[in-house]
């Protein structure tokens, strides 16, 4: 059944207070994750392939890491999901961070070395998309046993703001971490061994790393609780528990037509990271050269413009707590205005109309994920959310790692911009589709939640 819409009746009496460390304590790790990825993109595309007639080799790399990582945490989504609902949550997390820790050390080690080869970096961005679901998972599946049933929207629009945060921070801080040794060596001051760096990417990873360990040493001392399954129910097998999501979903053909939707937003849109730096370097440098300006700063410009939108929006869903009723409205809207606002950053040709279409783009995700996101948490039990939340994640995004693909290999061969307008419209055009879809306007449906599955064999 759908929680009381007092509270959630797992939330412990200091839940919210615990939900603030542990979301706390995530965003910093989240914003040093982000750090960290900036660096990556800042060393492949300056340091690994640096010249122009290295675009294909530079494509294949962005979208064979950003492929490697999308697709192992796609993919191992329903076993994550049954593991959080079989095992303490709260462990998962601290065993993540953790391994969060050691990979990231270990990428720094290799980003440090001119010899690294790139099968190398794939594999080390595979193993961090698992580490990924699997902390994911825990954490998504933690929010209706922490925090009261009507503050989840608020809840959602706060990890909403962390992301955009992140974005705004990261590559700020990325930025002058990598610019350390070349400023030293100008200066003619500082040890050695520290201006004789190439760049500060690895300072990048090594923040991160620290970030990761705060996380730890927060999170060991909270109390995050775990729901039981429901009384009288058998527990199943491990396999019966990664089927149990897709028979949920498989039920419910609105929550269904939502997945699908944001399937397609993810195969239009989660090639930004393999295009925006393609359309920065091959698009947009007679813009930034002519003002003086460096292929580094205008993709920190860039990101931190599109944060900024992020953190504006995220702040407004927090503060307005979103749509009480047709919250699917909230996430409809917000897909159109994201589609058009793609295309018109693919067809921009100055670095300001760039950052324009990218501040639209940021103020649109916080609502139309927020938004999402209150939905499901209405309509999927709390002892459930683990394992239906990973199907669900696997469903929305597994045309993500597609997308990273087929955005390298029409990149290589056409122009990057025009790949972003066509991706951005198709978007447009099917979100605007889904407004006329009765099914998915009776996604809310409180019948929907009345007869959950057992989750038994």
């Amino acid at each position: 059944m759908t929680p009381p819409a007092s509270a959630s009746p797992l939330s412990p009496p200091d839940g919210w207070r615990t939900f603030l460390w542990l979301w706390g304590s995530q965003a910093l790790s989240v914003i040093g994750s982000a750090i960290a990825g900036f660096a990556f993109n800042i060393y492949l595309t300056q340091t690994r392939f640096p010249l122009a007639e290295q675009k294909p080799q530079l494509a294949a790399a962005l979208s064979l890491t950003a492929l490697a990582w999308a697709l192992t945490a796609t993919l191992l989504a329903p076993l994550a999901g049954a593991w959080t609902d079989r095992h303490d949550r709260r462990r998962i997390m601290l065993a993540c961070d953790v391994a969060g820790v050691a990979l990231t050390l270990g990428t720094l080690l290799l980003v440090g070395s001119a010899a690294t080869p790139l099968w190398a970096l794939v594999v080390i961005t595979a193993l961090m998309g698992a580490v990924s679901t699997f902390h994911g998972s825990a954490f998504d599946a933690s929010y209706t046993s922490l925090v009261p049933h009507e503050r989840l929207p608020r809840a959602n629009g706060m990890m909403q703001t962390v992301w955009s945060l992140a974005g705004l921070v990261g590559p700020a801080a990325a930025a002058l971490l990598i610019g350390v040794p070349a400023l030293l060596r100008q200066s003619g001051s500082g040890p050695a061994w520290l201006s004789g760096l190439r760049d500060g990417v690895p300072f990048a990873y090594a923040v991160d790393a620290v970030t990761f360990l705060v996380a730890v040493l927060i999170l060991s001392r909270l109390r995050v609780p775990s729901p039981n399954r429901r009384e009288g129910v058998a527990r199943g097998s491990l396999l019966a528990d990664m089927r149990f999501g897709w028979v949920f979903i498989g039920q419910r053909r609105p929550l269904l037509a939502l997945l699908l939707t944001f399937a397609v937003a993810n195969l239009c849109t989660s090639n930004l990271g393999v295009l925006e730096p393609l359309i920065v370097k091959f698009g947009l440098n007679g813009d930034w050269e002519a003002r003086g300006g460096t292929l580094q700063g205008t993709l920190a410009t860039l990101a931190v413009v599109q944060s900024v939108g992020g953190v504006l929006g995220g702040v407004l869903i927090s503060t307005w707590g979103g749509l009480k009723r047709q919250r699917v409205l909230g996430v409809l809207v917000p897909m159109i205005v994201s589609g058009l606002a793609f295309a018109a950053f693919g067809a921009a040709g100055t670095v300001l109309g760039a950052a324009a279409a990218l501040l639209v783009m940021g103020l649109t995700f916080p609502a139309m994920n927020a938004h999402s996101q209150s939905i499901w948490q209405s309509q999927v039990p709390p002892e459930l959310q683990g394992r239906v939340f990973s199907v669900r994640r696997l469903i929305a995004q597994f045309t993500s790692p597609a997308s990273s693909a087929l955005a390298g290999l029409l990149a290589a061969r056409y122009a990057p911009g025009g790949v972003a307008v066509a991706a951005g419209l198709t978007l447009a055009v099917v979100a605007g589709l889904q407004l006329l879809n009765p099914a998915l306007r009776r996604v809310e449906d409180p019948a929907l939640s009345a007869h959950a599955p057992s989750g038994a064999d």
